[in-house]
């Protein structure tokens, strides 16, 4: 079934915007957690030079990719596949670009940790990881309506929560990715580019 959801519809032209300034003319997506499909669908029209290859844990969510799919998608965008961001192994083996959007604070830790680890596995050489979402940033006056999501979040469930920039920026380079970008985005949020080093090799 062909799900909705408005958080795709409210970011997606500025996410936009920050990706036509950091994406490769060619190449493949990978995009980690795709939800409802919105994203996938909007995205892979924007820039038809780029394979885009959904993924999301849930089946419900991959039910809906695969419907927004069949009723909207353009040539470039893959059937969606199964994939569990904490797990060591993953569907895609090699992409240009991983793109996650509002997933880490609504998932465990050990799924930003996986995240980190398969990027640094699967990504090409000069590969980007971006990632959308709220955060909070040392020096930094944290918004009053993020630390009510995140209380929000942790009452719902307590490995939930907005996590750390500096926690996960240490993660990404602990699998071998540097911090390139943090952009503001509408909302509180960022919008935060990692690359691995052209000359760097594949790592747990």
């Amino acid at each position: 079934m062909k799900r909705h959801a408005p958080a795709p519809e409210r970011n997606r032209e500025p996410l936009l915007a920050v990706l036509r300034e950091v994406m490769p003319a060619s190449g493949t997506v990978l995009e980690v957690a795709s939800g409802t499909g919105q994203h996938a669908v909007f995205f892979a029209r924007a820039f038809p030079g780029l394979l885009w290859q959904p993924t999301d844990v849930d089946p419900e969510s991959l039910e809906s990719i695969a419907a927004w799919r069949a009723e909207e998608g353009p040539p470039n965008l893959l059937p969606p596949l199964p994939l569990d961001a904490s797990t060591g192994t993953w569907p895609v083996t090699s992409a240009d670009v991983i793109l996650n959007v509002n997933m880490i604070h609504i998932s465990p830790w050990a799924s930003c940790q996986g995240l980190m680890r398969g990027a640094g596995r699967v990504l090409s050489p000069g590969g980007l990881l971006v990632m959308y979402g709220p955060y909070f940033v040392e020096g930094r006056e944290t918004a009053p309506s993020n630390l009510a999501f995140d209380a929000s979040l942790r009452a719902r469930n307590e490995a939930w929560g907005v996590r750390e920039l500096g926690a996960v920026t240490a993660e990404a380079e602990r699998h071998g990715l540097r911090r390139e970008r943090v952009v503001d985005m509408p909302s509180n949020n960022l919008t935060v580019v990692f690359r691995k080093p052209p000359d760097a090799g594949p790592t747990g």
